[in-house]
C-alpha cells in the first residue's frame, strides 16, 4: 500500500484492493455462517466472560452462571452451526460448478439476468447467499436448548471448587453423543452427506415460490446477514428462556437472572443494532463506491461486496451483544433479580403473618 498526500489529504493508494483484504472477502463471502459462528465463538469465549466479570456491584455466583451460559453457547452454536453449514456451503459450490445438472432449464433461464451468465446474476447470487444463511437459523432452536443443558457442566469445568462438591450436577456431554453418533461410526459419510445436501438445495433452487420469494427481495441483498442474524437472536433468546426455565440442573434462585439477561441482552442488541447497522451503512456508502472502483475489472467483485455485507452487520452486533451489552445487563439483571426477590419474600411474610 502505497500513501500519499495531494492537496494537503492524505490518500491511501492500493488499499481497496490489497490481496489480503479481497481473499479475506471471498472466504466471508463463501463462508457466511462459518464466519458469524467463528465470531460469536470468539466473542463469547473471551471477550463477554472478560466484560460480565469486571461487572461491579453484582452477586458472584450470578455472574459465574452468566460466563458459563457464554461459554457454553459460544462452543454449541460454533460446532451445530458448521455441522451443519459446511455440507450446504459445499452443496452451492457443487451446483455453481455444473448448474445443468443440478437446476433444470426454467430454474437457470428465470435467475439469468439478460447479458449475464447465471453465476453473474443478480438474483442467483442473492438466492445462494440466502442459502448459505440458512444455517444459523434453522439450528437456532436446539443450539440453545443443548447450550442451556450443558451451562451446569461448564460451571463444573471453570468453577470446581465452589460448585462442584462431590455431585454430579450437571448434564454429561455424553447424552448428547447419540446426535453425533453416526459421524464418529462412519455411518454416515461427509461424501453421502454432501450428495444429499446438494440434491436438497438444488430442489430448494428450483422451487417456483422459491423463486417468486428472491425476485421480490434481492434488492435487500446487502440486509440479508443483518435481518437473519436478528431473527436467529430472537430464537435464540425464546428457546433459551424457555429450556432454562423448565431446567431441573440449574439452581431455582439463579434461573431468573439468567432468564433477565437473556431477555435484556437480545432486546436492546436488536434494537440498537438496526440503527447502528443503519448509520454505518449510511457512512460507509464512500468506501463501498470507492471499493467498487478500485475493484470495477475485477469479476469476483460481487463477492467482495457480499463478504462487506457479512462482515458489517456480524461484527456490529458482536460488539453489542458481546461487548458492550453484558456489562449492562447483568448488572441490570442481578438488581432486578433482588427486586422481585425481596417482594416476593416480604409478600410470603405478609401472608405467613395473616
Amino acid at each position: 500500500m502505497r500513501i500519499t498526500k495531494v492537496d494537503n489529504k492524505i490518500n491511501f493508494n492500493g488499499g481497496l484492493n490489497n490481496k489480503l483484504l479481497l481473499k479475506s472477502l471471498e472466504t466471508v463471502s463463501n463462508h457466511p455462517a462459518s464466519f458469524i459462528a467463528g465470531t460469536t465463538l470468539l466473542m463469547s469465549s473471551v471477550i463477554r466472560p472478560i466484560a460480565i466479570s469486571l461487572t461491579p456491584k453484582t452477586d458472584k455466583e450470578n455472574k459465574k452462571y452468566a460466563i458459563a451460559d457464554s461459554v457454553s453457547s459460544g462452543l454449541i452454536k460454533f460446532a451445530i452451526t458448521e455441522l451443519v453449514a459446511l455440507p450446504m456451503e459445499n452443496a452451492i459450490n457443487n451446483i455453481n460448478k455444473n448448474p445443468e445438472k443440478f437446476l433444470n432449464a426454467k430454474t437457470i433461464k428465470n435467475f439469468t439476468e439478460k447479458g449475464k451468465s447465471l453465476l453473474e446474476s443478480k438474483n442467483y447470487k442473492f438466492a445462494w447467499q440466502l442459502i448459505k444463511n440458512i444455517p444459523q437459523l434453522i439450528t437456532a432452536i436446539p443450539k440453545s436448548v443443548i447450550a442451556v443443558s450443558l451451562i451446569p457442566f461448564i460451571m463444573n469445568k471453570l468453577f470446581p471448587e465452589k460448585n462442584n462438591k462431590g455431585k454430579k450436577f450437571y448434564t454429561s456431554p455424553d447424552n448428547y453423543a447419540p446426535v453425533f453418533e453416526p459421524f464418529y461410526n462412519n455411518k454416515i459419510s461427509f461424501k453421502g452427506l454432501n450428495n444429499i445436501t446438494t440434491k436438497g438445495v438444488s430442489t430448494i433452487l428450483n422451487s417456483e415460490n422459491f423463486q417468486n420469494i428472491i425476485s421480490k427481495h434481492s434488492f435487500n441483498e446487502e440486509n440479508i446477514t443483518r435481518n437473519m442474524t436478528v431473527i436467529t437472536d430472537i430464537l435464540l433468546a425464546v428457546s433459551s428462556v424457555i429450556k432454562t426455565k423448565t431446567s431441573k440442573k440449574i439452581k431455582e434462585d439463579k434461573k431468573n437472572p439468567l432468564i433477565y439477561n437473556k431477555i435484556i441482552t437480545t432486546s436492546v442488541s436488536v434494537l440498537g443494532g438496526y440503527k447502528i447497522d443503519k448509520l454505518i451503512q449510511k457512512n460507509t456508502k464512500s468506501f463501498i463506491d470507492k471499493f467498487k472502483q478500485a475493484n470495477k475489472n475485477d469479476p469476483k467483485l460481487d463477492k467482495y461486496l457480499q463478504g462487506i455485507n457479512v462482515i458489517r452487520p456480524t461484527l456490529v452486533f458482536a460488539l453489542i451483544y458481546y461487548g458492550i451489552l453484558p456489562v449492562i445487563s447483568i448488572f441490570t439483571a442481578d438488581k432486578i433479580d433482588k427486586l422481585y426477590t425481596g417482594s416476593r419474600n416480604q409478600t410470603k411474610i405478609k401472608s405467613i403473618r395473616e
